[in-house]
């Protein structure tokens, strides 16, 4: 699974004395050639002996290779691939307090986005991962529940979410999404809205009072902005130690206005200063609104009804009755621009 880049056999005592990174790639994507150049470039300049080069496969896009990467005793690890690779890596990766650098090859690319991390130029993101400041983050952990009773455990960095937006990646026209990135979600939006059915869930947040809701979607964040540059959770911090949950609930197609406004408008104005807070309190808050918000450590959703379907990260991962989400404070090391 993993391939040496010593030319020659075993590392010499220099390349022992030197730290070392460890690459973990997806094979299927574009640039790789392109991404060995620029790595042994950047181990030429930070001093870093020749890296170990791990590929994903299938069915473990990466943290099984984490592991392996951290059994190797590498200094650094670099996640090269789409959301799903870096989200993978993550998992393996936290709590080691090895840094995780990040090479998008993805189309989606959230959480590089949300960290300042180059989407569009590979050489600086490889720059980056070698030279950059390292910053610890939280990670979120999903416990989901399947139809079938099976459980599982998820790692998300940016953003989970239940009903319409899950529904909406589901219906993500594959071609597309290689032609225009993430404005094929705008596509499936405008496909998923007119068949979307609220549904009601039971929740209460760090195990207080259970809540009752009738929502289109309810999601979890670690990070506030979806691609497009979309605030949707204007608190929402990266290394606050909480998660944000917002419930979209509008009452029919017109509320969904009001859903907009509130992230296109209130989110980047009212939310920003003391007065607009202040009006939106005189104004009834969150109360009775298209969009709520909630924040905590952890959450416990139940879903009443039929199972509803489910997303990490801007990827789907099928349906689930039910989820609990909690927050593992300053589990992962990133690198990021100094």
């Amino acid at each position: 699974m993993a391939s040496e880049t010593t030319a020659g056999g075993p590392a010499t005592d220099d390349q022992a004395a030197r730290p070392r990174a460890a690459v973990i790639s997806n094979p299927t994507k574009q640039g790789i050639d392109a991404l060995r150049a620029a790595v042994e470039r950047a181990e030429e300049r930070q001093g870093f002996a020749p890296s170990l080069w791990i590929d994903t496969l299938e069915d473990d896009p990466g943290k099984g290779m984490a592991l392996e990467a951290l059994e190797a005793g590498v200094d650094l690890v670099i996640a090269a691939g789409g959301d799903g690779t870096v989200r993978s890596v993550a998992a393996g990766l936290s709590g080691s307090g090895v840094p995780m650098g990040i090479v998008p090859l993805g189309t989606g690319n959230l959480f590089a986005r949300n960290i300042d991390v180059p989407v569009n130029d590979p050489d600086d993101a490889v720059v980056l991962a070698f030279s950059g400041a390292d910053r610890t983050v939280d990670v979120l952990v999903a416990d989901v529940v399947r139809p079938s009773g099976a459980q599982e455990s998820h790692t998300s960095l940016v953003m989970a979410g239940i009903g319409i937006d899950a529904a909406m990646i589901s219906n993500t026209n594959p071609e597309l999404k290689k032609r225009v990135g993430w404005l094929a979600y705008v596509d499936a939006g405008l496909r998923s809205l007119p068949a979307s059915q609220p549904f009601r869930i039971a929740f209460r947040m760090d195990a207080g009072r259970h809540h009752r809701s009738r929502v289109s979607s309810i999601l979890v964040a670690n990070l506030g902005y979806l691609p497009g540059n979309i605030e949707l959770v204007p608190d929402a911090e990266i290394d606050d130690g909480r998660l944000d949950v917002v419930r979209l609930q509008p009452r029919n197609l017109f509320g969904w206005l009001f859903v907009w406004r509130t992230v296109a408008w209130e989110n980047r104005v009212l939310r920003k200063s003391a007065f607009g807070r202040q009006l939106m309190d005189l104004t009834g808050g969150d109360r009775h609104r298209a969009v709520a918000y909630s924040r905590g450590r952890s959450v416990e959703i139940d879903i009443d009804g039929e199972p509803q379907e489910f997303e990490i990260d801007g990827d789907e991962f099928g349906e689930i009755v039910s989820a609990h989400f909690r927050v593992d404070p300053a589990a992962l090391t990133i690198r990021v621009p100094r």
